[in-house]
């Protein structure tokens, strides 16, 4: 007999009845209570849900209670909200009190503090930034906490990830080609060139779904392309989708520092599964870039894979180094608010309808590996090997508490 694995082996080993005989009979439905609260985030433009998504999660018996302008930065009105059968409150305290929080941003301190026990939180961590004291406040108020950074699907991709960068990915070129010119202190040159006059040449770190995106991006407006990344077969897949053969190598420190040496642009879109986002460009190979060459490291929301990297804003989204302007912010997508959140919609609106008809979200962990892998705070137990690591908080597994019922 094959050796049982994970959580069913956890199971068996502790000579506990599966959850699963409980469960799938007689599943009831459960209506959730969504509150969404404005995004007080510095700059942060998006929301969770549209119109549209509200309509098909009240017409499913869910209710939704939305604050005052929450939509607003994305061009939804407060009356778009309340056409399609959602709540609309100037009271912050009083979204707070839904059994499901929903944020674009990772919930403030002073936010947290509003939280009733026993909630449950869809949000992004947002790694470089985020504190201990988050950490012990969500552990606090014993909430579950799911994360879009880590969140899988069926196919074992990040969906929320992916969208955002689809979004990025196109997004880098543009203002890519903006910092480039002269409106912004660049040096003068078109991105694509023109007959006679060679174009800019652009360096990918990442053959993931930014990379191929601002690949793509790059080449329809002219410019010449390579791409780094240590997965050969994500290399191949992405000479495919291109349908073009451009430059492509793993990542030899040689060959990398030449390439950055005569770069105009250079990208970094590194996606790492878990953790901080690997160095792959040293300062010693920022400083040997061509004077008023630009940095654009959309890894930043994980710590950035260039070592000159720091956090900037939409506010002040660049700085000097090595005389090469670096630009460092973490939530690009949030200049196209509209669009991004259309994305996000897309992807929570069939969890929460998935949530409702298994009873709720210990049922949804149950019943999709993805969505518990996303899982990174379990009432709260922190349940993440990476973030027990970074603050030195002990780490629980999640399919024991699920074993032992908690």
């Amino acid at each position: 007999m094959a050796k049982k694995q994970g959580f069913e082996g956890i199971v068996s080993k502790l000579g506990l009845q599966p959850l699963e005989s409980q469960m799938m009979i007689g599943v009831r439905k459960s209506k959730l209570f969504i509150g969404i609260p404005k995004e007080r985030s510095f700059q942060e433009h998006r929301i969770g849900l549209t119109p549209e998504s509200v309509r098909t999660l009240i017409a499913n018996g869910h209710r939704l209670l939305i604050e005052t302008n929450a939509g607003r930065d994305s061009h939804f009105s407060d009356n778009d909200y309340s056409e399609a059968g959602a709540e609309i409150t100037d009271n912050v305290e009083e979204v707070y009190k839904a059994d499901t929080i929903i944020k674009i941003a990772p919930p403030q301190l002073h936010e947290i503090e509003l939280m009733q026990s026993g909630q449950t939180l869809i949000s992004p961590i947002h790694l470089p930034t985020l504190k201990k004291e988050y950490i012990h406040l969500l552990m606090k108020k014993k909430v579950t906490a799911l994360s879009f950074e880590y969140t899988n699907d069926e196919a074992g991709r990040f969906p929320f990830v992916r969208a955002m960068s689809e979004i990025a990915g196109n997004s880098v070129i543009l203002l890519a080609a903006e910092f480039l010119s002269n409106a912004n202190d660049g040096k003068g040159i078109l991105l694509g060139g023109i007959s006679g006059v060679p174009p800019a040449k652009v360096v990918i770190l990442g053959g993931g779904v930014v990379g191929t995106f601002a690949a793509r991006a790059a080449m329809g407006l002219g410019a010449i392309v390579s791409v780094f990344d240590n997965n050969v077969y994500k290399l191949q897949r992405l000479q495919e989708k291109l349908g073009a053969r451009i430059f492509t190598s793993t990542f030899s420190p040689s060959i990398l520092e030449q390439e950055l040496q005569t770069a105009d642009v250079a990208i970094g879109a590194i996606h790492s599964k878990q953790g901080r986002t690997p160095i792959i460009v040293t300062e010693e190979m920022v400083a040997k870039m061509k004077s008023g060459s630009v940095v654009i490291d959309v890894s930043i929301d994980q710590g950035g894979c260039f070592e000159t990297s720091n956090i900037t804003s939409h506010a002040e989204p660049t700085f000097i180094s090595h005389d090469v302007i670096h630009y460092c912010v973490p939530n690009i997508p949030s200049r196209v608010s509209r669009t991004a959140s259309y994305a996000f919609s897309n992807i929570l609106t069939p969890i929460l309808l998935k949530c409702g008809e298994l009873s709720g979200i210990k049922g949804l962990l149950y019943e999709d590996a993805g969505i518990r892998s996303g899982i990174y705070m379990y009432k709260g137990h922190l349940t993440n090997d990476n973030l027990s690591q970074m603050f030195g908080i002990k780490s629980s597994n999640l399919d024991l508490l699920f074993a032992t019922n908690l």
